[in-house]
C-alpha cells in the first residue's frame, strides 16, 4: 500500500530467481551514461512497471534528469533494433522506457522499500562498480581497439575515394567526345565500323540515316541502339529482298522504318541533333577511302522538313 505518497508495497510479478540473473549484463550505455531500464528494474524488484513508474513520479523530484530520463524515439527504436542480441530479461516494449542511472537507482531505495529491494539495490550498485572497475582496468585497451577501429575507417574511406576516382576516370573516358571529323583509309573496315556503332550508341532518342545503298547489315549494325532509340532509314530504292530482310527484321527486333527518298546523293546519319556527313555507303564502310564530318551549319529540323516536302510532293 502507498504510504503517504512515497513507499509502495512490492507486488510480486515474476517468479524467477534473482541469483542467476547476470546484473551487468542490464546495464545500458545511453547518452554517455551507464544506466538500467525500467522494466529491467521491475522485474528485478518483481513489481509491475507500470507501478514502479507510477511511485517514481510520485515522487518526481527526487529524480532529476541526471537521476533519470526517458528515452527518445530514435533512442528507442535504435534500443528495439538491439533486441536480437541485446541481453535484456524483458523484450517486447511499445512503450518509451525510462532509464534510471546509478544515483537513480540509489534513490529508488527510498521510495521501494521491501527485503526484495534491498538485496537488489545491493547487488545493482555491485554491478554498476565491478563495471567501473572493468572500463577503467580495460581502458587501454579499448583505446587501441579504438584507435584500430578509426584506422580502419580511414582506410575504407581512402579506399572508397579511390574507387570513386577511378569510376570518374572509367566515365569520363566513356564519355569521351566522338571525333567530329576524319578520314578511314582503304582497309580499315573496323576501326571505320567501330566509329559508326558508337556513333549509334551515343543516341539517346533517334537515328536517321540517308543512304541510297543499303542492304541487310545496315540493319543488324543500327540494333547497336538502345531499344527506346527510334530509328528511320531514307533510301533511294527499296528491292523485294531488302523489303523481306526489313520485315523479318522487325518481326524480332526493335522496328526500323524504311522510307523510299530519291532526292538524296551523299549519305548523312543524324544522331539526336547532330547531322553527320559520311562519305561511303554504311555497308561499305572502310571498303575505301572516305571521309567525314559533323555539319555545325545545317540544322536537323531543316533538313528534315526539306526531305519531307519532297516525300509529299512525292
Amino acid at each position: 500500500m502507498a504510504k503517504n505518497g512515497k513507499t509502495i508495497e512490492l507486488i510480486e510479478v515474476a517468479n524467477c530467481d534473482l541469483k542467476s540473473i547476470d546484473i551487468s549484463s542490464l546495464i545500458h550505455y545511453i547518452r554517455g551514461k551507464q544506466v538500467i531500464l525500467d522494466r529491467d528494474l521491475a522485474t528485478l524488484y518483481k513489481v509491475d512497471t507500470k507501478r514502479l513508474n507510477e511511485q517514481v513520479k510520485r515522487n518526481k523530484e527526487r529524480f532529476p534528469e541526471d537521476f533519470m530520463f526517458q528515452l527518445s524515439s530514435e533512442e528507442f527504436e535504435n534500443w528495439k533494433s538491439q533486441f536480437a542480441t541485446s541481453k535484456s530479461i524483458t523484450m517486447g516494449a511499445r512503450k518509451k522506457p525510462y532509464a534510471f542511472t546509478e544515483s537513480g537507482i540509489a534513490m529508488l531505495s527510498s521510495v521501494l522499500r521491501s527485503e526484495t529491494a534491498i538485496e537488489v539495490n545491493i547487488r545493482i550498485m555491485r554491478a554498476f562498480v565491478n563495471m567501473r572497475h572493468f572500463l577503467t582496468s580495460n581502458a587501454q585497451l579499448f583505446q587501441r581497439l579504438e584507435a584500430i577501429e578509426y584506422h580502419q575507417l580511414t582506410m575504407q574511406r581512402r579506399q572508397e575515394q579511390a574507387d570513386n576516382r577511378i569510376d570518374e576516370i572509367f566515365n569520363q573516358i566513356n564519355k569521351s567526345e566522338i571525333p567530329e571529323q576524319g578520314i578511314f583509309y582503304d582497309g580499315q573496315i573496323y576501326d571505320a565500323y567501330t566509329f559508326v556503332a558508337d556513333l549509334l550508341r551515343s543516341a539517346k532518342s533517334r537515328i536517321i540515316l540517308i543512304d541510297n545503298y543499303i542492304d541487310d547489315t545496315v540493319l543488324t549494325l543500327l540494333n547497336k541502339r538502345e531499344n527506346n532509340v527510334s530509328a528511320t532509314i531514307y533510301t533511294d530504292r527499296i528491292s523485294r529482298n531488302l523489303q523481306l530482310d526489313i520485315e523479318r527484321h522487325n518481326t524480332q527486333y526493335p522496328i526500323i522504318t524504311v522510307r523510299t527518298y530519291r532526292m538524296g546523293h551523299d549519305r548523312f546519319l543524324i544522331i539526336d541533333d547532330k547531322i553527320y556527313h559520311i562519305g561511303a555507303s554504311i555497308k561499305d564502310l572502310g571498303k575505301k577511302l572516305f571521309g567525314f564530318s559533323l555539319m555545325h551549319e545545317l540544322s536537323v529540323s531543316e533538313l528534315l522538313n526539306r526531305i519531307d516536302m519532297r516525300l509529299i510532293n512525292d
